[in-house]
């Protein structure tokens, strides 16, 4: 079984990589089961715009709010 370190380690790697079939089929599985790691995969894509935003020097504005 996976635990969270691994987990939230796939999440952030398949913002940069396809993960394999073995790693998606255990995260899958790891989520469903896993409330704060489930928060992080939907927080994620909104961390990095806003990190991105920021190094770029728009933090005037804030980026859009992540769903809920």
């Amino acid at each position: 079984m996976m635990n969270c370190q691994h987990a939230t380690k796939l999440i952030s790697e398949s913002q940069e990589r396809a993960l394999l079939l073995p790693e998606k089929v255990g995260l899958k599985l790891h989520l469903m089961m896993c409330s704060g790691c489930k928060n992080f995969s939907v927080q994620l894509p909104f961390l990095s715009q806003a990190m991105k935003a920021y190094a770029q020097g728009y933090d005037e504005a804030p980026p859009k709010e992540p769903p809920k």
